[in-house]
């Protein structure tokens, strides 16, 4: 048996990557909200000073997990989850309520969101129970049981009214999908998303006489007309049935600045005053970064505060302004490397348990990344996620340091567990 310490075999690469989002959005922390009467950046008056804080406890943390043995993580997924889904549970009670969503615990010194540790535990957990020679993904009860563990975090952080986060539970589903499950969930979901879309813009009279089209020339035109009808029927009543509920969803489920912001991208109602004020000041932004930027310290649109959440969920609105179209092409491809990496060390690993942790964590972190900076440009509505590493607050940087640095562990005794 080999020793399960710390090698050479530790993906030095992952690390400087995460190393340098950190420093980036420390910096950009730095340039959004800088004061000149607390101009070092490890000033805890400030929000840069305790985002350096929160950093260096990030690495810290994450030094100390590659010291630890690597099945120790599989060992405990279960315990982790169950915890996780108490402080849910706890946050539902006695959770404070932030930006109309009762999904943070205050510990006095400091306040902290359980969904994002959920999303740590839920990965964790998931990869332990598929992890056995049994669970065949083919099988009704193993795919059932897979989709139950995520589906009982994801509604408890709906329940606390934060849509945006139990939305990244839903990234799941790419894990499914390479272990196995039929492409079609995926299609159907597409599909769904589609037609609620199409709903909301033409209205469902257009939608249904639409869907009827459809099917009939499909029925004309097949060759088993008598045995595909009653299939064909079947389908085109569900998508009318789903079309007809669209409204009620949208008008209950979805809150009033939820249900806004989807008509401000779709282009069904304009509130520049109100809730698109942020993503009008968003664009603004963007757009006045040009090529090259206005340049470090020198944003005026995010200095002054003429764009809200500009070291938070928008932060890619400062690093667009200061640092330009050339800056934001290197973010890119920094965070896309990132992404690959994680994907190509997955693939490597020869425990079961491995690789689908690392792909659940490449699939999270690939859902902020894009719904983030989709948010910001205005082509996604604003649901607000952090972006990875780089946005203010310490426990989405530090369950984010902590999802990546176990799957590093993982990666460097590959060769060790099964």
């Amino acid at each position: 048996m080999r020793n399960d310490a710390v090698t050479f075999k530790i993906d030095w690469w992952i690390i400087l990557i995460y190393i340098g989002l950190a420093t980036i959005g420390l910096l950009t922390i730095y340039a959004a909200v800088f004061d000149a009467e607390h101009p070092a950046i490890y000033d805890l008056a400030t929000s840069y000073g305790r985002q350096f804080l929160w950093l260096t406890i990030s690495l810290a943390a994450g030094m100390i997990l590659l010291l630890i043995n690597a099945r120790f993580f599989n060992n405990v997924a279960y315990i982790i989850y169950g915890f996780a889904i108490l402080l849910l549970m706890a946050t539902l009670v006695i959770g404070s309520t932030v930006a109309g969503s009762k999904s943070w615990i205050n510990l006095g010194f400091m306040s902290f969101q359980p969904s994002e540790f959920a999303k740590f535990a839920t990965a964790l957990a998931l990869a332990h129970y598929l992890d056995k020679i049994d669970r065949d993904f083919n099988k009704t009860r193993t795919q059932l049981t897979a989709y139950a563990i995520v589906l009982i975090p994801m509604i408890l952080v709906l329940l606390q009214g934060d849509a945006g986060s139990a939305l990244v539970f839903s990234v799941f589903l790419l894990v499914f999908y390479k272990e196995g499950m039929s492409g079609r969930i995926l299609v159907i979901g597409l599909a769904a998303v589609a037609i609620f879309i199409l709903t909301l813009l033409t209205g469902k009279t257009t939608v249904i006489i639409g869907i009827i089209v459809i099917c009939g020339i499909i029925l004309i035109f097949t060759k088993k007309r008598k045995e595909n009808f009653w299939k064909i029927f079947g389908i085109a009543a569900l998508v009318i049935t789903f079309s007809l509920s669209v409204d009620f969803i949208f008008d209950n489920v979805l809150k009033q600045h939820q249900q806004t912001r989807i008509k401000i991208i779709l282009g069904l109602e304009d509130d520049p005053l109100g809730v698109g004020y942020n993503l009008r000041q968003s664009k603004i932004a963007i757009g006045s970064g040009g090529f090259c930027g206005k340049g470090f310290l020198h944003g005026t649109m995010t200095k002054y505060d003429f764009v809200p959440e500009h070291h938070t969920d928008f932060i890619f609105c400062t690093i667009a302004e200061e640092q330009g179209f050339v800056g934001v092409v290197l973010l890119f491809a920094v965070y896309v490397t990132l992404m690959i990496r994680l994907v190509i060390m997955a693939n490597r690993q020869r425990s079961t348990f491995s690789r689908i942790y690392g792909y659940s964590i490449a699939s999270i972190l690939f859902f902020h990344f894009f719904v983030n900076i989709g948010m910001t440009i205005g082509l996604l509505p604003v649901i607000g996620i952090p972006l990875p590493f780089m946005s203010y607050g310490g426990s989405s940087l530090f369950f984010f340091s902590l999802m990546l640095f176990v799957f590093i562990k993982q990666d460097a005794n590959r060769k060790d567990i099964l």
